[in-house]
């Protein structure tokens, strides 16, 4: 066997709707389907500009609110310029949580939550930089 291809990261939230919102509002993810599975979970997926990979968000309610453990998992984005997604974070009132921080490869990067306490990276790198 050989896998071939990441297609998706599913994160179970609690609202739906509400992270929905974060990641278009905040991010400017598009949703590119939503559906209710078989077993009724409530199912949306995010494509992510320049990536093939989707991020599926899961709220099933009858298994209550996820809670996420500090430091568990995040996902991380590049973005073209940090100190312009500075300015846009605070003009949507979203706090950031950590940084901006700078590194030995030029590149920085800042940390925001997103709902249910999942984390997200902001990393501003410059061409040609390493992919971490």
């Amino acid at each position: 066997m050989k896998v071939t291809k990441l297609l998706h990261t599913r994160m179970r939230v609690s609202d739906i709707d509400q992270t929905i919102r974060f990641y278009q509002n905040v991010l400017g993810l598009e949703v590119m389907d939503r559906k209710v599975s078989p077993r009724g979970s409530h199912l949306a997926f995010l494509k992510v500009p320049n990536s093939d990979e989707l991020i599926e968000l899961c709220s099933f309610p009858a298994s209550g609110l996820v809670t996420v453990q500090e430091d568990l998992v995040h996902l991380a984005f590049e973005v073209e310029n940090l100190d312009e997604t500075i300015r846009s974070l605070e003009s949507k009132g979203v706090r950031i949580t950590d940084g901006p921080t700078p590194t030995s490869s030029d590149s920085r990067f800042l940390f925001i939550d997103a709902p249910d306490g999942y984390e997200v990276e902001l990393i501003e790198r410059p061409p040609g930089t390493a992919l971490v």
